[in-house]
């Protein structure tokens, strides 16, 4: 007996359903980024590998999906580290290629590859699937969309401003309550400044960055275990404790960090994004969170992250301001700013919050019932008039009995079914049933594709 075919883990296939909902959220999350001047690209699935590794910081690299080098990948291997199982060194030797993490990374090769040709400050959207081989659970797979809108070439804070703005009118037009979380890493830059431990950035930002996840004893601990000092620990609970609004925060943090340049550069910038928010009056809560660290190392400046408010499940949208990202392929002191929407957990939130509109559907709005070939050769020039009207109209393919065919538009949802015999290809008619009602009339072309389109 045949082995039952799978997927694998952390992986999912869509129905025609789904991915009428899927496209109903891609193309309201693209028509709010050509809304603001953005441009597509695409890049390639797999990058290589040296383009990919280390810049997502060590845990990102062990996420990475790694590609066999094709023919006999163990040829060229340094057989004593494959009998020592030295898999770290032995990957180098047998995969140069790897599925990319983000959409970010991927740009910012391409942009510094481009950079003749594309003009500056340079602002793209791009819908695409990236793989992490992370461990599935709930709103986590290894298979899932990212739908990123960047600018590069501009130092601007109204760049910040803007991507607020989209992540407003994103979300307002799904129908999705969120909170936008904002933090900027000079902050927390400065924060590792004043507790003595500058050169432990990174360890501090992966740590907190856990804080609402694993909670603060935790967090502790695996500071400690990251080798922070006792008292650096002490001095870094009362800004994790920092309460208020969002003035509040900053007003106690401009103290705190005021002996620090780079940390009250970070507050500085804070506050001009924050009183250019306010003057718009978004109805999108924009919220300071100070243990948002996002652990991606590229981040320099602005970090956002956007949580649902009625949903039990992670950020379901992230980005920040990356001031050195191109430079690592070589392109020195071109700034970016970028945001990525989790098409994934969006399309979870939207299904257990049923927020679909009831008009979302790509379904066949009319079916021509087949009598046989005289009358299917007469229903194809209805059906291709009906297109033109904008009907989505399709004839069923083979003379079966009524019943079979019913049972067809009956399971596909199809609303209307036309039925077109001698008598009604003598008189120029459709005869109509509502499938829905039952109620069943005979009408002219025009006629049925204001009746099927209202």
């Amino acid at each position: 007996m045949a082995q039952k075919p799978s997927i694998p883990k952390g992986t999912r296939d869509f129905s025609p359903a789904e991915m009428v909902r899927r496209n109903y959220i891609f193309d309201t999350i693209k028509d709010v980024f050509q809304l603001y001047g953005f441009m597509p690209i695409e890049t390639p699935a797999m990058e290589n590998l040296d383009t990919l590794l280390g810049k997502y910081g060590e845990e990102g690299d062990k996420l990475l999906f790694k590609i066999l080098n094709s023919g006999d990948f163990l040829a060229k291997a340094d057989k004593s580290l494959l009998a020592a199982g030295d898999s770290n060194r032995v990957t180098g030797q047998i995969s140069e290629k790897g599925l990319r993490y983000d959409l970010t990374v991927p740009f910012a090769r391409f942009v510094v590859q481009h950079q003749n040709e594309i003009t500056f400050p340079f602002k793209r959207f791009q819908i695409q699937p990236v793989w992490r081989a992370d461990r599935p659970q709930k709103g986590r797979y290894r298979e899932f969309f990212q739908c990123d809108v960047d600018v590069v070439g501009s130092d601007s804070l109204l760049n910040e401003v803007e991507l607020i703005q989209i992540v407003d009118e994103v979300f307002r037009r799904l129908n999705i309550r969120v909170v936008i979380k904002l933090n900027n890493r000079k902050v927390l830059a400065g924060i590792a400044e004043i507790i003595g431990e500058s050169d432990r950035m990174v360890d501090i930002t992966v740590a907190i960055d856990k804080l609402e996840k694993i909670g603060l004893e935790k967090v502790n601990a695996e500071l400690r275990e990251r080798g922070l000092s006792a008292e650096a620990i002490e001095k870094l609970q009362p800004i994790l404790a920092l309460s208020g609004n969002n003035a509040e925060k900053l007003s106690a943090l401009a103290g705190i960090l005021a002996s620090s340049e780079v940390g009250s550069k970070g507050v500085e910038e804070l506050n001009k994004v924050l009183d250019l928010v306010n003057g718009l009056d978004l109805p999108t809560d924009v919220e300071v969170d100070l243990t948002l660290a996002r652990g991606l190392n590229y981040y320099t400046g602005a970090i956002f992250e956007v949580k649902a408010l009625d949903v039990e499940i992670g950020s379901i949208t992230g980005g920040g301001r990356y001031d050195d990202l191109t430079g690592i392929f070589g392109m020195k002191g071109v700034s970016g700013v970028g945001i990525s929407f989790g098409a994934d957990r969006i399309f979870d939130v939207m299904n257990q919050m049923d927020l679909y509109p009831d008009d979302v559907t790509a379904a066949t709005q009319l079916l021509f019932v087949n009598f046989g070939e005289k009358e299917a050769a007469h229903c194809l020039r209805l059906a291709a008039g009906l297109r033109q009207k904008g009907i989505r109209t399709e004839i069923y393919p083979d003379a079966a009995k009524m019943k079979k065919q019913m049972s067809y538009a009956d399971k596909k949802g199809i609303r209307f079914v036309a039925m077109v015999g001698e008598d009604e290809m003598t008189k120029g008619l459709i005869t109509l049933k509502n499938m829905q009602t039952g109620e069943q009339s005979a009408f002219g072309l025009d006629e049925v594709a204001d009746v099927v389109g209202r």
